[in-house]
């Protein structure tokens, strides 16, 4: 993107200015005790594409209006380009080295550690309500502690990326709002999060219209409508003016500078520099500026300063943010981290720290970067060969805030290990020691390849995305994402061996990630290595409760331990997070035990909860296979049949389905029938799972005869099948 000159002279006057506007600016405030404090984070707004801060081509007249009524911040930053670390920086107070939450995935806030500003305000009196809009963002992240009221209610896209599951805005300040009638009257922390402009950039109409061809501004567009109806509301309560209100985002967008249209990569200012906005009660200060630069970290003391709440006294030390009052006055220059492991974490690639300290950003990398934002705001010169003073002081002083990665699964000696005794690396990746990592600037190239896999498999076209995937693996042996994208395809081609090696090698990539390591259990489920199975289902019951313990169900139930399965699932029902599966696992194991009825209520349920909580559309991998088995028990088998086609429909990959309904058929006389789906199976996967199914779906319908021809043609094809050649060996 162009910058205008107008925008880079603000941007350097606003290096070298001090307060503005308002002889009040620098005067006292004092505090307002039992203020109501209103919080609102804006996902992905870059501060330069606001008109508050001088950018022209998008109207924003909610934000215009408040900005008047407010405090503007004009240098505030992030200290990572990543939404759910960046917001526990901004509830606790603490840096990303100190929560220790580096990623979006694989980590979980510790709050009997570090208390967080909703259970500080807690302790003082304050009801505490939350509502967000992004599934990043859920109760099991540790999001939720410290809030009376913690609306999530996000439809999960379960075979999508991450970032995907959300809902609209309004629809969570309609939550948010909800919750704020009921408490209106007493002393009341709210705080709400937009996740427009996140990506996909979809505005809805006028906006999208309005700015077509632009379609991050038109949902920046959208999120100043969504604000400016909650700010409206809060004025026809009488609650607006009396209440302390700060606005803000997590971090920017890259907008293919430097190459990231996203963020997580980079860490250059378009990533990190955000707009932020405080408005005290009455007005106080408003249309002021400060030029002090300002980070995420300094919303813990600054709420808690105007309401008159000290700091918890913490063993983890002084915090290291301010109150925003403070920085009304000059100062030293004050030193300003971020970090990235996301790199690191998903594609292998070198992590990136840096150091903001007065007009230099530093950043650490494998090719050092320094960049003189007064005098080149894009980023776009590196000055480090000319500032080499400068370069050495703000390494020195960066290398004394850098803390260790831990691992996302190895937080503790037993999940250690456990991962070596299944030959997993227990650290963060595979490296050797003294090996380097490629730095990110030289691969970022490579995000085209992993966007058009990523297109292919979330558009479940698995066997055109596996050869990109093999071609990303290839080029960045250490990209855990692309390996464990890899494994998925590969298995839902039923092409199991290949899968599990994926799975490996993505357990290795990512240092044992838990979630990994339950869908390699999984597989081996599949596979009949139940011993294997178990113990990387074991692995996961740390991080991912529910879909652990329902992998064991499952191991139990393959193993005829009815008993043991009921438990493990009935502890996966207990476990936080969706419970989907559970009830699923659940049901299996109820009608083993005969109990059918009982068993087709909670498939049911699954299927309400999947209503409830899913993205309209949605529909999840063997429910329908359940469900249909469960009629098909009770006799109903019209109704068996529907839901064993419809499986098939939305999984074509999936052999359960194929064989049930070739059984189902058999068992009506329609012999024909069965042949020809078993037939349409092999034909349109050809896969040595698909062989495997039709050829124990075969022995079971008593044609051992075709079930060994059947075989024998399968070995000509998949000559190095072990799956198959097991078969073979059972004859």
């Amino acid at each position: 993107m162009r910058r205008s000159p107008l925008l880079a002279l603000t941007v350097a006057l606003a290096l070298s200015a001090g307060c503005h506007r308002g002889g009040e600016a620098g005067g006292p405030v004092g505090t307002f005790p039992r203020a109501p404090i209103v919080l609102i984070s804006i996902d992905t707004l870059r501060s330069d594409h606001l008109p508050a801060y001088g950018y022209g081509r998008v109207e924003t007249p909610a934000l215009d209006a408040f900005r008047k009524d407010a405090i503007l911040l004009e240098r505030a930053y992030s200290h990572t380009p990543l939404t759910l670390p960046s917001h526990l920086s901004m509830l606790t107070g603490r840096l990303p080295t100190e929560h220790g939450v580096r990623d979006n995935v694989g980590y979980k806030y510790d709050g009997d550690r570090l208390p967080n500003l909703p259970a500080v305000l807690r302790g003082a009196g304050y009801a505490t309500g939350g509502a967000v809009s992004a599934y990043v963002l859920r109760p099991d992240t540790g999001m939720s502690l410290g809030f009376d009221l913690y609306d999530a209610g996000i439809p999960v896209h379960f075979n999508d990326a991450l970032g995907l599951s959300q809902r609209p805005g309004g629809q969570t300040a309609d939550a948010a709002l909800a919750w704020e009638r009921t408490v209106k009257d007493r002393p009341f922390f709210l705080f709400l999060h937009l996740y427009e402009p996140h990506s996909p950039y979809a505005p809805p109409e006028p906006f999208a219209s309005r700015y077509a061809g632009r379609p991050y501004d038109g949902e920046i567009a959208t999120a100043d409508s969504i604000v400016g109806r909650v700010l409206d509301e809060l004025k026809a309560q009488g609650v607006y003016d009396r209440a302390v209100i700060l606005l803000l985002s997590d971090h920017g967008e890259g907008l293919g500078e430097h190459g990231e249209q996203e963020h997580g990569i980079f860490l250059y200012r378009e990533a990190l520099q955000v707009p932020m906005m405080l408005k005290l009660p009455g007005g106080r200060l408003g249309g002021s500026r400060v030029a002090q630069p300002a980070q995420i970290v300094d919303v813990f003391p600054t709420l808690l300063s105007l309401v008159g709440v000290p700091l918890p006294q913490e063993a983890a030390g002084p915090f290291p943010g301010r109150s925003l009052l403070d920085l009304r006055a000059p100062g030293p220059p004050r030193d300003l981290y971020a970090e990235t492991f996301y790199p690191r974490l998903h594609f292998g690639w070198s992590e990136l720290t840096s150091l903001i300290r007065d007009r230099f950003h530093f950043i650490q990398s494998p090719a050092p970067e320094l960049y003189d934002l007064a005098a080149d705001p894009g980023e776009k010169s590196n000055a480090l060969a000319a500032e080499r003073r400068a370069y050495a002081s703000l390494r020195q002083s960066l290398q004394g805030m850098e803390r260790p990665l831990q691992a996302p699964a190895a937080v503790d000696p037993e999940t250690a290990r456990k991962l070596a005794a299944l030959g997993y690396a227990s650290g963060v990746s595979s490296t050797a020691k003294g090996e380097a990592l490629p730095d990110p600037k030289s691969r970022i190239g490579t995000l085209r390849d992993f966007d058009l896999a990523m297109g292919l498999f979330t558009g479940g076209r698995y066997a055109e995305a596996v050869p990109v995937f093999r071609r990303l693996v290839a080029a960045s042996p250490k990209m855990a994402d692309a390996w464990e994208n890899l494994g998925v395809s590969l298995e839902k081609l039923g092409r199991r061996e290949e899968a599990l090696e994926a799975y490996e090698h993505a357990m290795d990539a990512s240092g044992g990630a838990l979630f990994v390591a339950v869908a390699t259990g999984n597989l081996l489920l599949q596979m009949g290595r139940l011993d294997e199975a178990k113990a990387h289902a074991e692995l996961g019951l740390k991080g991912s409760p529910a879909m652990a313990n329902s992998l064991l169900a499952q191991i139990a139930l393959a193993r005829d331990r009815p008993d043991e399965a009921e438990k493990a699932a009935r502890a996966a029902l207990a476990s936080p997070g969706s419970h989907i599966a559970p009830l699923m696992t659940l049901a299996q194991v109820l009608q083993k035990e005969g109990k059918l009825a009982e068993a087709l209520g909670l498939a049911d349920r699954a299927a309400q909860e999947l209503a409830r909580t899913g993205a309209a559309g949605q529909t999840y991998a063997g429910l329908h296979w359940i469900r249909g088995d469960l009629l098909a028990r009770q006799g109903r088998n019209p109704e068996a049949e529907r839901e064993f086609a419809q499986e098939i429909h939305d999984f074509p990959h999936d052999t359960r389905p194929y064989a049930s309904l070739a059984l189902l058929y058999a068992s009506e006389g329609r012999g024909q029938e069965s042949v020809d789906v078993l037939r349409r199976m092999v034909e349109s996967e050809g896969s040595p799972a698909a062989y495997a199914e039709a050829v124990k779906t075969l022995r079971i319908l008593g044609d051992s005869a075709g079930a060994t021809a059947l075989l024998r043609h399968a070995l000509t094809v998949h000559p190095g099948s072990r799956e198959l050649k097991a078969l073979a060996g059972s004859l």
